[in-house]
This record gives structure tokens, C-alpha cells and sequence, in this order.
């Protein structure tokens, strides 16, 4: 019975654990009326989050998936060249830094849409529902009840 337990324990410890990580409100503030940071003067990091970051990156074995939604993305009102010129700030900041994702989900859908990839929606997720991967000891970081709905689908 020992050596059966060791042999699952060793097979769960080569499945690959993920970190789903929200952006806004959770790694860079969230502009209160608008929701949405679409110039670089609204880029801010929340205090301490790099400092954080860095350790869990460099110190634990998760990889990790930015996971956010960002309503309307492309549209008149939040034009794709400015969420690009923000992301891409962003993440060339984190990488000075040593953390980066392995991989970015971005759904542009809004609320009422009701679109399967919206979180806590998990439709963008479902390469991660396989063998490889152990969502049970997974985690996901973020500021909002449907990021709490998404750790629970």
C-alpha cells in the first residue's frame, strides 16, 4: 500500500500546477470609472505586487496564465492599439523583472454577451483540462467574485 501511495505521488508531482492570474485590480490598478487602463499614464502597479511576483515566479514550480477580461477590447470606445500599447508596457516591465507568462488569455467580450470565455467562464482555459495538468492543487489570484467563480469551475 506504501509503495502504491508513493507511486501516486510521484505521478501528481510531474503534473504541471497553474497560476491564473487576473490583471486589473490585481497586479495594476483599476481605474475606478472606466475599469479599463488604455494609457500608459493609467498604468500602476499595485504596491508590493512586483516584489510578490518575482518570489512566487522564481520560487515555486506553477506556471503561469494571465487570465482577463477587458470589456469591448477593439471597439471605438477602447481601441486595440491602445490596450496593446498598455500590454505591452506592462509585460516588458514584469519581464525586466524576471516574471513572465507562459501563456495570455484575453477575452473581449462584455458582460451581457454571456460568452463562454468571459470569467468565470472557463472555455478559454480548456487546454489545461487534461493529464498534464493538476487543477486541484492550482490557483487562481485575483480581486473579484468571478474570479473566485473561476477557481470554482
Amino acid at each position: 500500500m506504501n509503495i502504491h501511495y508513493n507511486n501516486f505521488q510521484m505521478e501528481n508531482s510531474k503534473k504541471k500546477k497553474i497560476l491564473f492570474i487576473d490583471r486589473d485590480g490585481t497586479i495594476i490598478v483599476e481605474p475606478p470609472v472606466t475599469y479599463q487602463v488604455d494609457t500608459l499614464e493609467q498604468l500602476e502597479f499595485l504596491p508590493g505586487v512586483i516584489r510578490n511576483l518575482h518570489f512566487i515566479r522564481t520560487k515555486l514550480a506553477f506556471e503561469w496564465a494571465l487570465v482577463t477580461n477587458q470589456d469591448g477590447l477593439g471597439t471605438d470606445v477602447y481601441p486595440q492599439e491602445n490596450f496593446d500599447l498598455v500590454q505591452g508596457k506592462f509585460l516588458q516591465m514584469l519581464k525586466n523583472e524576471g516574471i513572465e507568462f507562459d501563456k495570455i488569455f484575453i477575452d473581449k467580450s462584455f458582460p451581457e454577451d454571456n460568452l463562454p470565455t468571459r470569467k468565470p467562464g472557463i472555455a478559454m482555459l480548456t487546454e489545461y483540462f487534461s493529464e498534464v495538468y493538476d487543477l486541484k492543487n492550482s490557483f487562481v489570484i485575483g480581486d473579484r467574485e468571478t474570479d473566485v467563480q473561476l477557481a470554482r469551475n
